[in-house]
């Protein structure tokens, strides 16, 4: 007797592909796995330095917050919360943050604008370019400690710039630069303008030089005016440059210390109104021998840096970011 098989030719094929599908499927498994051993081996040794000396530091600090630890040894005298508490409701701390936010505003105001026109005028042929970039330049890479330490001497009472103002015949001008409350935070901007603004002026520049001369010479013969293209063409495609810039700046004003602790000192920038949280975490922390504390301090720093620059990349870098990684939204 003959039996005759159901099975449907469909499921034949199917029944005799699927080996096929296993094997190609395994193969993808294997080539997934493989290009993750090759990410892990590519960032395995990064990842591993950024927690060892950026995290395990961070949670060090925080845990070291709530006690009273003098320095050395296992700290023992817990006291919670009560660091952090003392920084919130501090009002030296208070005056700190908000000269890091002054700080931080009055860098984009000023330095901002001089940058950007400073930047469109060294992009034309001029004689002597190259020196102009390197003179403007100058000053950043110069080292803070000597910056501070030269404008600490020529700013004095009894300095060089008050005595070329008395010898200009302008004693009326000379002020007490660094000491007055209502001067000195004026005169940390502009020491800041000057020492910074040769950094903006070059990422401005390379910034500039990524613009093609398509757009500008087809505006120009258009009728379009220099500054009219300056407005509508370089300005705009600038505009991922300036952004840029502005987070490195804003990030730069909340970790403010070397400057203002050289030449205000520990005790003198507070009452001259130009502390800042960081100097405020080394005065309050180790110098009165407080380590505990300034370990507190030095968390709640990183906490507002962090808050500000995820604030600052979801609203201001996000048009950028977006269109920058692999597989973002489309516009």
């Amino acid at each position: 007797m003959t039996t005759m098989s159901n099975e449907s030719p469909a499921a034949g094929k199917a029944r005799s592909a699927s080996p096929a599908a296993e094997a190609a499927t395994s193969g993808r498994q294997r080539a997934d796995w493989g290009m993750r051993l090759e990410i892990a081996l590519m960032t395995g040794p990064s990842i591993l330095i950024f927690v060892a000396f950026v995290i395990f530091p961070v949670v060090m600090a925080a845990y070291y917050g709530f006690f009273r630890w003098q320095g050395y040894g296992i700290p023992t005298d817990f006291v919670g919360l009560r660091n952090y508490i003392t920084i919130i409701t501090d009002g030296p701390f208070h005056d700190a943050l908000a000269h890091n936010g002054f700080i931080a505003v009055m860098s984009l105001l000023l330095q901002g604008p001089i940058a950007v026109l400073l930047a469109l005028l060294m992009n034309r042929k001029m004689r002597g370019q190259t020196l102009i970039r390197i003179l403007i330049f100058v000053p950043y890479v110069i080292s803070e400690v000597v910056v501070g330490t030269g404008w600490g001497l020529m700013l004095a009472s009894n300095g060089a710039f008050n005595a070329l103002l008395r010898d200009l015949g302008l004693e009326g001008l000379a002020q007490d630069w660094l000491s007055n409350p209502k001067l000195a935070i004026w005169t940390l901007m502009g020491i800041l303008t000057w020492k910074y603004i040769g950094f903006a002026v070059i990422l401005f520049l390379a910034g500039l030089q990524g613009i093609p001369q398509d757009l500008t010479e087809a505006a120009s013969i258009d009728g379009a005016s220099y500054w009219q293209i300056q407005r509508r063409i370089t300005l705009p495609l600038l505009g991922p440059t300036i952004r840029i810039w502005g987070f490195l700046s804003i990030i730069g004003a909340f970790q403010l210390f070397d400057l203002v602790f050289i030449i205000w000192g520990q005790y003198v920038s507070s009452t001259a109104g130009t502390s800042t949280m960081a100097t405020y975490m080394v005065t309050e922390g180790r110098n009165a021998g407080n380590f505990g504390y300034g370990n507190a301090v030095a968390v709640v720093l990183f906490f507002v840096s962090m808050s500000v620059a995820l604030v600052y990349q979801r609203f201001v870098l996000r048009r950028d970011t977006d269109g920058a990684l692999t597989g973002g939204r489309s516009r």
